[in-house]
């Protein structure tokens, strides 16, 4: 009896030591919006809806003034997010198509979920998935204990079984939808978060909107009225639906008394589709020059928020520029995951920035590729840039908008710019948009 006793102790002892293990590591929440524009929220200035729930965490938080994603395509950008590297460095480049495609995010990568898994973290991805379709490919083969969502590219907001895309998805099975597909993803998230909030957890929440089809719920065009150009209209009421949907997710977290125990990113995964061919939706990047499916900074530089509460400034404008690569180790930096050399992650830990402890990282450039003639590189303020045949080197410092070529006064600056990008790419699998379209299940162009 006494040995049974001692046992007995020894166990709760090792669970206490354990819980309170667990209350250090802080929950970690990515949330992903799909082909928003970057003068669509409130704090980059839009004017004609209101974003209170997106804006409390620049506002709560940190806002990246140069927040960038790592392609102007929705695919390659969340391979880029979810690695901590730059898809080049796979040959990721184009959409996997709906379908039996054999396209992906490669298995030799592993994903943030896999390394927080290492640390005893709980983690859910709900939304859209775009990583390929393959049982091996699928979220719940990737880190990921639980998936709710889609596993292509787009979805009907209100149809379970979408003809174009197939259906949705709980876990491996076929899945019901039961109201509008935003406020599923935010409902579930929530559902994870009380169900996980004694122990450490990652929560994906990558939505779908304001990615098309245009489709918002009726109460929400309403709200929208005021707007009279008609996608537009939908656009905003599609946005404020998103916008409450992660307000709710906030809410959860401060009910449950974890708000100041959980670091939050917002981002959008590429910039706002403007042009023909990117699936428009009637966004806006101003002051930003492009679209999504361009490397101009209306392509690739996208709303970029971090918060926690308690442990980060509030309110503080960064203007170092940082890529989404630096989510994952930073995630694993938090949570007590040693990033190896190994794993050859071109993300960096972006703590000792968040905290104020430096104004800079150290890194000197930062790369985009987007198929055979379109690349880009940035220097401190500099970006040098080709999109098909035009192209220039900006101050972004000075000109935002890249209006004013710079290359004829600093030619040698601009070629060791190009150099440096030539360097980059040489390391890379020569995979082109062109090439990875004529594979099977791979597309170089936009979701529709």
């Amino acid at each position: 009896m006494k040995n049974i006793s001692l046992s007995i102790l020894v166990a709760l002892a090792f669970a206490a030591v354990s819980a309170a293990h667990a209350a250090t590591k802080p929950n970690i929440v990515l949330i992903v919006a799909d082909d928003l524009g970057y003068a669509d929220v409130g704090v980059h200035g839009c004017k004609d809806f209101a974003t209170p729930n997106i804006d409390s965490l620049a506002k709560g938080g940190l806002q990246f003034a140069s927040g960038y994603a790592t392609s102007a395509v929705c695919a390659p950008s969340r391979a880029g997010i979810l690695s901590g590297r730059y898809q080049d460095r796979f040959g990721f480049q184009g959409n996997p198509k709906h379908g039996a495609s054999d396209w992906g995010l490669p298995t030799s990568e592993r994903t943030i979920a896999d390394r927080l898994k290492t640390a005893g973290y709980k983690t859910a991805a709900f939304g859209k998935w775009h990583l390929g379709e393959k049982p091996e490919l699928h979220p719940m083969s990737r880190g990921f204990d639980e998936f709710f969502g889609f596993l292509g590219g787009m979805h009907d907001y209100f149809k379970a079984n979408d003809p174009g895309w197939g259906a949705i998805m709980d876990g491996r099975q076929t899945g019901e939808l039961n109201e509008y597909l935003t406020f599923a993803i935010a409902k579930k998230g929530c559902a994870f978060i009380e169900q996980q909030k004694s122990q450490p957890f990652f929560l994906y929440l990558a939505f779908n909107a304001p990615h098309q089809p245009a489709q918002a719920p009726e109460d929400y065009l309403k709200k929208a009225s005021n707007i009279t150009d008609k996608r537009r209209q939908t656009y905003a009421a599609m946005v404020m639906a998103l916008d409450d949907s992660i307000g709710r997710v906030l809410k959860t977290l401060r009910d449950n008394g974890l708000e100041e125990n959980t670091l939050i990113f917002f981002m959008s995964d590429n910039g706002g589709p403007l042009i023909k061919g990117s699936a428009p939706n009637g966004s806006r990047n101003d002051p930003l020059r492009g679209s999504k499916l361009q490397l101009w900074e209306g392509g690739i530089r996208v709303p970029f928020f971090a918060q926690w509460k308690g442990h980060l400034p509030a309110g503080k404008i960064v203007s170092e520029p940082i890529i989404s690569l630096d989510i994952l180790p930073t995630a694993c930096a938090v949570a007590g995951v040693e990033t190896k050399p190994e794993w050859k992650l071109d993300g960096l830990n972006l703590m000792p920035l968040l905290e104020g402890k430096t104004e800079h990282l150290a890194r000197t450039e930062l790369f985009w590729k987007f198929g055979s003639d379109q690349f880009a590189v940035r220097n401190g303020g500099w970006k040098l840039v080709k999109v098909h045949a035009d192209k220039g080197l900006f101050d972004l410092d000075k000109d935002i908008s890249e209006k004013v070529d710079r290359t004829a006064e600093r030619a040698p600056f601009a070629q060791e710019l190009k150099a440096h990008w030539d360097g980059w790419d040489a390391k890379n699998p020569a995979v082109t948009l062109k090439a990875a379209a004529e594979k099977p299940g791979q597309s170089a162009g936009p979701e529709q």
